[in-house]
Order: C-alpha cells, then sequence, then structure tokens
C-alpha cells in the first residue's frame, strides 16, 4: 500500500475526542487532523513524537488533513489508521503472500455472518468447497505491564513484545464468539493480528487490560480456532505486510 499523495511530517500535540488531533505543521503552523483510529492508542503517542500526515485535497473536508504513521522515542513506526490491517490482510491473500491460506476461489471482504449480527473482515472461498472466516486485528500496543502477567525474562530482555486488545473489548469479545460458532458449524476460522508496529516481533493476548477477552480467546483455540500473526513494513513511502510473527497465548510459551 503505497502513500499517495506522499506523507507530510508534523509535530504531535495532542489526541483527543478520539478522532482528532493537533499537529504543528512545519508549513502551516498548529493544525487539527482526522485521527482515524477508536481505540485507546496507548503507548501510540506521545506530545513532540514525530507524526506522518496525508493530505485529501479535498476541500469539502473539515479537517484537510489524515494522520497516518507516528515514530516513538525508539525511532519505531506505528501505523495509526486501523482499517489499513483489512486491506493489507486482503491484499496479501490476494498475492497468495499467506502461507496459511491455499486452493483460494475468490476473496471477500465485509460479509454478513454469525449469530450476533457481524460482518467478517474476510471471507476466503476455497476450490474445494470449504470457507475460511478472517477477522483482522490490528495490533500496536507494546506495553510494559504485559511482562507482570506472566513474567517472560526472554521478552523482557528483547522488548519485541505486543499485546491484543489496547483496552476492553465487547466488540472483540463477540468476534471471538462468531469465530467459535464458524468452527463449530463446520468451517475453518482464523483470528488474524495484523501488526503495525516495527517494534513488534511477537504477540500475545493484553489479559491485564481485558481478562473476559483472554479467556474468550483460550477457549476460541481449544474449539480449534486458529491464530495467526504478522507484521508490517512500514516506511514513509508505504506500509506493506510482511512476515509471519510469533503468538503466544502466555509470553513463557
Amino acid at each position: 500500500m503505497h502513500f499517495e499523495p506522499p506523507l507530510e511530517p508534523a509535530r504531535l500535540i495532542k489526541r483527543y475526542k478520539r478522532f482528532l488531533a493537533d499537529v504543528t505543521h512545519p508549513e502551516l503552523g498548529e493544525i487539527t487532523v482526522h485521527c482515524p483510529n477508536t481505540g485507546s492508542m496507548k503507548n501510540c503517542w506521545s506530545e513532540g513524537w514525530r507524526v506522518w500526515l496525508q493530505n485529501s485535497h479535498n476541500p469539502k473536508r473539515k479537517y484537510l488533513y489524515t494522520w497516518v504513521l507516528a515514530e516513538n522515542e525508539q525511532g519505531h513506526l506505528i501505523g495509526v489508521n486501523t482499517q489499513f490491517a483489512n486491506q493489507l490482510v486482503y491484499d496479501a491473500i490476494l498475492a497468495d503472500k499467506i502461507k496459511q491460506l491455499s486452493s483460494i476461489e475468490s476473496v471477500l471482504k465485509e460479509v454478513k455472518y454469525g449469530e450476533e449480527s457481524s460482518r467478517i473482515d474476510v471471507l476466503v472461498n476455497h476450490t474445494d468447497q470449504t470457507k475460511t472466516y478472517i477477522e483482522v486485528k490490528s495490533v500496536t500496543l507494546k506495553d510494559p505491564d504485559v511482562f507482570n502477567q506472566d513474567q517472560s525474562q526472554k521478552a523482557k530482555d528483547t522488548n519485541e513484545l505486543g499485546c491484543f486488545p489496547d483496552s476492553v473489548t465487547t466488540r472483540g469479545q463477540k468476534h471471538l464468539r462468531e469465530l467459535i460458532h464458524c468452527v463449530e458449524a463446520g468451517h475453518r476460522a482464523i483470528l488474524f493480528f495484523m501488526v503495525q508496529h516495527t517494534g513488534i516481533k511477537e504477540v500475545t493476548v493484553a489479559r491485564h487490560i481485558d481478562s473476559k477477552y483472554a479467556e474468550l480467546l483460550q477457549q476460541a483455540i481449544e474449539k480449534g480456532v486458529e491464530v495467526v500473526a504478522y507484521g508490517a513494513k512500514i516506511s514513509c513511502s508505504e506500509i506493506v505486510l510482511d512476515q509471519q510473527l510469533k503468538f503466544t497465548l502466555s509470553v513463557n510459551n
């Protein structure tokens, strides 16, 4: 996914009301931009961080610019737009870059399904008439508190562990239940963690943030829901799905 028009650098002042952020643009001064992220964005922004914006060139928009990337103190790049995760996975499936999937006949997005009136992010129809339901989650949280849950010395030493979710997510819990129902109905179901943070090389569940989600995820895995994690290669010119990352239900694994 190439960034066109090219991204423009700025300095972050603050993020607020979920969808807004104030930044200092080198040419325009202080402006308000759109933040395409409904989550907590925990540890993904701080005053003074370098950020990258994209100009919509749409005079009808109230906020002309959209916040696309953030850079933390360690120089790691973080993808702000959660919808990029879905598109990255979709594009990678079409390009045959997901080794867990084969014999693909068609790939659909946002298909209605389930017992709780949901929409699956990606539905893969295979040539043998089977289906794979894929729920995509954007992972951007590197949280030192995750170490308190299992005390993994290896993860502490490498400090490359990311976790999901970054806040309590009843919607995410619903999605896990739906994936379980898919497996029980005889379909294949995958929870796909798409990491949009260049400092994360391993993924776990944030049970210290949402213990109910962690319990449901364990149940889902026991029922046969597969968990897959991939990282993204991020630069100021593009973001693309990169390589598979390790997922561990417990950071001691």
